[in-house]
């Protein structure tokens, strides 16, 4: 009897463990393979987790709390619904991006919006036109009509649709117009302090951020290899700060400098040259410096200053030697005869006549889109490195690319008519698609 229960017993355990195993093989082949806790999206739409997770830091309640949240999860999912309808972002795609908006509502003041119309440098000339500023809502310093109405860099809803739109066009990288800390551009506020929440909302849309210096007041070597410092530590490892791996292996932000030529070739060299004693170079802020290129001679200084690259930012082809299209094969061949990155700047035209009412002579047309295509299809013939758009919400100067609508005021203002108000993200998506496949030839 003894023996007989011992071997009931076995047979017992035997069968469980079939059944065990039977179960698992069953509930394996109800899980969905596009399930999205298997997606490499879903590691990034979950970031905070996947830390905790790592860390094994699992006593802090309100994470847990956060974790298993209904509402949270929900947000979660239909997120990551609506990045499947975007295209993939093009990181070589770049736009710059200007977060110095305000108003009453955020900022208890207007801020660029009621941008003065700029005298003419000509005292003479100046008086034959309106002088003042814009009065907000219904007059604003552009010649167009944001579909957002004149809103803050502030609200967290006005980047949420930002990065939506970027998205819808495929562009991978904005480029932030920069300050540091406590300094601001002539007409606005800081807006070193919005840097945080966009680089959140980036991230959340697989967007990811450069920085585009402006000249501010006092700029020198010093102080630049200082404030690249402030955002190399502060920013550097947020996973929106853009990265890119060089030739050599390095993976290195990469920094514009608008108006770089206001500094000497010798000033730059000691922030950018290996040879110097207090180089940024080969230290933990070392990065990838693009120039602005404006006249044909900056091309040399631009080669003994030792930065990485150039562009051309101005949407005007013709307006400076950088932005007429016809050089950029010509500025393509000395990139790489000089190991230099070329990133041209196109645009969907130009006009900013709205702020400088004595302007005309540099308005390009946008001609229903036909000025965008062209500027991008001359791009991609000189085979570039990045591209990048001037721009997606410069209103004042009538290069964005961001979403206009009609608008009746006492203010005349343009529109994107007949097309619709995201024309522009939609022919950017297409050449995103264009420029991606062309990288993909010219690396075979």
């Amino acid at each position: 009897m003894a023996r007989f229960r011992r071997k009931s017993c076995i047979i017992l355990i035997i069968a469980l463990v079939l059944l065990v195993l039977v179960v698992t093989v069953v509930l394996k082949a109800l899980t969905p393979e596009d399930s999205p806790f298997n997606s490499p999206v879903a590691v990034e739409l979950f970031p905070d987790r996947k830390k905790e997770i790592q860390t094994g830091d699992n006593d802090n309640k309100p994470d847990e709390t956060k974790m298993n949240d209904p509402a949270q999860s929900d947000r979660d999912v239909q997120l990551e619904a609506a990045l499947r309808k975007f295209p993939p972002p093009n990181y070589y795609l770049h736009a710059f991006y200007y977060a110095w908006y305000g108003n009453p509502k955020f900022d208890g003041k207007y801020i660029h919006w009621d941008h003065p119309q700029l005298p003419h440098w000509d005292f003479k000339v100046a008086q034959g036109y309106p002088q003042g500023r814009h009065s907000p809502p219904d007059d604003i310093g552009s010649n167009f009509y944001p579909s957002l109405g004149p809103y803050s860099s502030r609200d967290p809803s006005i980047v949420e649709a930002h990065m939506q739109q970027l998205r819808t066009a495929a562009i991978g990288v904005i480029a932030i117009s920069w300050y540091p800390p406590i300094m601001k551009d002539d007409n606005g506020d800081p807006v070193d302090d919005i840097v945080p929440l966009l680089l959140e909302v980036a991230h959340k849309y697989h967007i990811k951020v450069v920085f585009h210096i402006e000249p501010y007041k006092g700029r020198d070597e010093v102080n630049m290899f200082t404030n690249v410092k402030y955002i190399i530590e502060k920013y550097g490892e947020h996973p929106a700060f853009f990265k890119y791996r060089t030739n050599t292996g390095k993976l290195l932000p990469l920094f514009y400098v608008y108006d770089s030529y206001l500094m000497n070739s010798e000033q730059w060299a000691k922030l950018l040259k290996h040879t110097e004693t207090n180089s940024i170079r080969d230290t933990p802020y070392d990065a990838i410096f693009i120039a602005l290129l404006v006249e044909e001679k900056h091309k040399r200084d631009i080669l003994t200053a030792g930065f990485d690259g150039i562009y051309t930012y101005f949407a005007t082809n013709g307006f400076s030697y950088g932005s007429t299209q016809r050089n950029w094969d010509s500025i393509k061949a000395f990139c790489e005869d000089n190991n230099l990155i070329f990133i041209p700047s196109v645009g969907p035209g130009y006009i900013d006549t709205s702020i400088r009412p004595w302007n005309f002579q540099n308005t390009r047309n946008r001609i229903n889109g036909k000025y965008y295509e062209t500027s991008l299809s001359a791009a991609l013939q000189a085979r570039p490195d990045f591209i990048s758009i001037t721009s997606f919400n410069e209103w004042h100067e009538g290069t964005q690319i961001e979403m206009a609508i009609p608008k009746t005021s006492q203010t005349v203002y343009l529109d994107y008519l007949p097309n619709k108000p995201a024309i522009y993200l939609e022919i950017t998506r297409k050449w995103a698609a264009i420029f991606g496949g062309e990288r993909r030839k010219w690396q075979e």
